[in-house]
C-alpha cells in the first residue's frame, strides 16, 4: 500500500465571534485555504482530485455543501469536486483520514483535506435549532433513548463529568486555561506561527481595510486572578468556566495529501508522513472521555509508547479533556499543546482537525522532533487520533 504525505499545512488565524472575520462569508474563508494550499505546494490547480471539507453547521452558508462552494469560490477548475464531512470537532481531522485513505489506496494522488466554520454567522446548533423551529423532531431516536436514556449533547455536562470522574479541582483547570494564553503568547511574540497562518485583508466598520493574520482570542492580558473569578457555568458542584472552555471562533484551516505519485507530479519535499490513524467511539453519555481509551488503543495498534510522541496536540474544548488525557497517558505536559491551544486560539469546531494538523506540523520542524500525536473529543462520544512522522 502507498504512503501518505503531507506537503502544504494553513490555517487562517482565528477571528472571535463577532470579531476581525465576521466578514468573511465560510465559503470565501475555505477558499482562502485551498488556494493558499495550492500556491504553497506549486501545484497546478487541475492537479487537485478532490476537496475534502470538515464542517459541522451545514446550514444557512455553510449548507448545501460548503466543500463543492469553497471550490467555486476559489481557483480550483470546476472539475474539482467537493465534498463535506461532519464528525462534529474531528470533522476536518476525519476529512485528513479520508484524503490519507484514498491517496494510500492509489484511487488518487493529490487530494485536499480541509474545514471551516464561521460560528459567527453559522452559531453553534443551528442545523437542530433549524430543524426544531420547522418541525422536523429531535436526533434522538427513541431506540438511542432506550438504550442510553441519560443521552445528551450538553457538552458542558459531559466536561464536568470528566472533570469529576478524573478528580480535576476548579483550581488545576484554572491554571491550565492560563497556561494555554501564556503559551500562545509567547508563541505569537516568537512568530511561531507566521509560517502557518495565511494573511486576510479585512475591512473595518469605518471602511478602512487591515490584515488579520493573529489569532484574536488570545487574551494578551490575562492573568491567573482574572481566570480564576470568571463565573462558574455551574454554580451547583461546577468546575468549569467560559474561561477554562474554548472560544468561539471563526476559521479555516486545510493540508494537501499525496501519495508518492503525487510526490513526483508536484515534484515537492513532504512535510510529513501519516504514520498511523484511529478512529474510535465511547461513551456517548460522558461523551468528551474517548481521546484517552482512543490514544491507548492508537498506540497499541502503532507499536509505540507515549514517550516515543515528541509532540501532542490534544484539542482544548473544554480544559477537563487535555487535563484527564495528560492524567490517564502519563505523557509529559512539557510536550501538550506547546503553543497553547483552544482556550487561547480558539475552536473553529469542523476547521480545527486541519487546524491542530498544521500547528503540530510546525512545531515538529521547529523543534526538530519525529514524531506528533493529534486527537480531540467529539459529540456522540468519538474521538480520531493522527500520528505523524516529521520528514
Amino acid at each position: 500500500m502507498a504512503e501518505a504525505y503531507i506537503v502544504a499545512a494553513a490555517r487562517t488565524a482565528g477571528g472571535r465571534k463577532g470579531g476581525r472575520l465576521a466578514g468573511w462569508h465560510p465559503a470565501d474563508l475555505a477558499a482562502s485555504v485551498l488556494n493558499a494550499l495550492v500556491d504553497r505546494s506549486g501545484a497546478a490547480p487541475d492537479q487537485i482530485e478532490d476537496v475534502l471539507m470538515g464542517c459541522v453547521g451545514q446550514a444557512g452558508e455553510q449548507a448545501v455543501n460548503i466543500g463543492r462552494n469553497a471550490v467555486l469560490a476559489s481557483k480550483l477548475p470546476e472539475s474539482v469536486p467537493g465534498t463535506s464531512i461532519d464528525r462534529q470537532c474531528g470533522s476536518s481531522q476525519q476529512a485528513l483520514h479520508f484524503a490519507a485513505q484514498a491517496v494510500m489506496s492509489g484511487s488518487m494522488d493529490i487530494v485536499i483535506a480541509a474545514g471551516v466554520e464561521s460560528m459567527t454567522r453559522v452559531p453553534m446548533g443551528s442545523p437542530s435549532i433549524l430543524a426544531a423551529k420547522a418541525g422536523l423532531g429531535t436526533y434522538k431516536s427513541p431506540r438511542m433513548e432506550e438504550r442510553y436514556p441519560n443521552i445528551q449533547f450538553n457538552q458542558f455536562t459531559g466536561a464536568e463529568m470528566v472533570a469529576h470522574k478524573y478528580d480535576l479541582s476548579k483550581e488545576q483547570l484554572d491554571e491550565y486555561a492560563f497556561q494555554s494564553h501564556q503559551r500562545a503568547i509567547a508563541a505569537t511574540q516568537a512568530g511561531k506561527f507566521k509560517d502557518e497562518i495565511i494573511p486576510l485583508e479585512i475591512t473595518r466598520a469605518d471602511g478602512t481595510t487591515d490584515t488579520h493574520h493573529i489569532d484574536e482570542g488570545i487574551r494578551f492580558d490575562a492573568t491567573l486572578d482574572g481566570i480564576k473569578g470568571v463565573k462558574l457555568i455551574n454554580e451547583n458542584g461546577g468546575r468549569l468556566t467560559a474561561a477554562t472552555a474554548s472560544q468561539i471562533c471563526d476559521g479555516a484551516s486545510g493540508v494537501l495529501v499525496v501519495n508518492e505519485k503525487g510526490l513526483k507530479q508536484l515534484g515537492v519535499q513532504p512535510l510529513a508522513r501519516i504514520h498511523h490513524m484511529t478512529m474510535r467511539g465511547g461513551d456517548p453519555v460522558i461523551m468528551l472521555e474517548a481521546p484517552l481509551p482512543a490514544t491507548e488503543y492508537a498506540l497499541k495498534k502503532a507499536g509505540m509508547k507515549i514517550d516515543d510522541i515528541d509532540l501532542f496536540e490534544v484539542n482544548e474544548a473544554f480544559a477537563s479533556i487535555p487535563t484527564a488525557w495528560l492524567k490517564a497517558t502519563g505523557a509529559d505536559p512539557a510536550r501538550l499543546n506547546v503553543n497553547g491551544g483552544a482556550i487561547a486560539l480558539g475552536h473553529p469546531l469542523g476547521g480545527s482537525g486541519t487546524k491542530l494538523m498544521t500547528t503540530l506540523i510546525h512545531a515538529l520542524k521547529q523543534q526538530n522532533k519525529r514524531y506528533g500525536l493529534q486527537t480531540m473529543c467529539e459529540g456522540g462520544g468519538m474521538a480520531n487520533v493522527t500520528i505523524v512522522e516529521r520528514l
